[in-house]
């Protein structure tokens, strides 16, 4: 019997760090394969079109779906902006409890990202770290 996708994106899920840690994240770089079965966990772990995550990753749609396939080959800067995609939709489902919750709070416009949605913000690993800092300090009482 061949595992489902939702099999695989929970054990995907599971493998990827709670937090962005850029030592963790190279090691994970460096010593796990990241492909497509990462690029499928974030399909199936969130409600986001093909379109948005495509966005997120600066491909096309047709790459994007290509990633979603057995042979994939991903690129090194690609493959990190996965894992780090994967890191910070983990984080937020743990500091919001849900995945809907932290859906709408990545839609959402908000004064720490100039008034714009978080969400406009996944295409860079700087703007995924500047979403990852923001969820630790709603941890920590700063709940906006």
């Amino acid at each position: 019997m061949y595992p489902t996708a939702d099999k695989i994106s929970r054990k995907v899920m599971e493998s990827v760090p709670d937090y962005i840690n850029d030592a963790e994240i190279l090691q994970q770089l460096h010593s796990n394969k990241i492909n497509w079965q990462h690029v499928l966990a974030i399909k199936q772990t969130t409600d986001f079109n093909d379109d948005i995550i495509s966005e997120w990753l600066n491909v096309s749609v047709k790459t994007f779906r290509e990633y979603k396939k057995p042979h994939a080959h991903l690129k090194e800067n690609t493959r990190e902006h996965v894992l780090l995609l994967l890191s910070v939709i983990k984080h937020g489902i743990s500091v919001f409890g849900s995945v809907t919750l932290f859906e709408n709070w990545l839609k959402q416009k908000n004064i720490f990202f100039d008034q714009r949605s978080p969400m406009t913000f996944m295409n860079t690993i700087t703007g995924i770290k500047l979403i990852d800092d923001r969820l630790t300090a709603m941890e920590y009482g700063d709940n906006i």
